[in-house]
């Protein structure tokens, strides 16, 4: 079953997150991730008022825990420490029965 990452994050500078972006993509999908979601226009139904969401969608938890342990990860990861103040969770995917 898929496991999805959302991130929700707040650019503090964009100089370092662009760079991070750039970087980060070829190693998410190394490690088996597709990005859904990966933008700024976002309309809020309530008092959550996020700036940015991210949606990748791994095969497993496995795949996740090796990306963000990855030496590959570990080298830009600064990137976004500097870059951005986010949040994350994973969530299951839905299977139908």
């Amino acid at each position: 079953m898929s496991v999805f990452m959302i991130i929700q994050s707040k650019i503090k500078n964009a100089e370092k997150y662009n760079q991070y972006i750039d970087q980060v993509s070829p190693i998410v999908e190394k490690y088996g991730g597709y990005y859904h979601v990966r933008g700024e226009k976002i309309q809020s139904f309530g008092r959550w008022q996020p700036e940015r969401i991210i949606v990748i969608e791994f095969q497993s938890e496995d795949q996740i825990q090796d990306w963000l342990k990855s030496p590959e990860y570990a080298a830009v990861a600064p990137l976004r420490e500097e870059g951005a103040d986010a949040q994350a969770i994973l969530v299951e995917g839905y299977q139908k029965d």
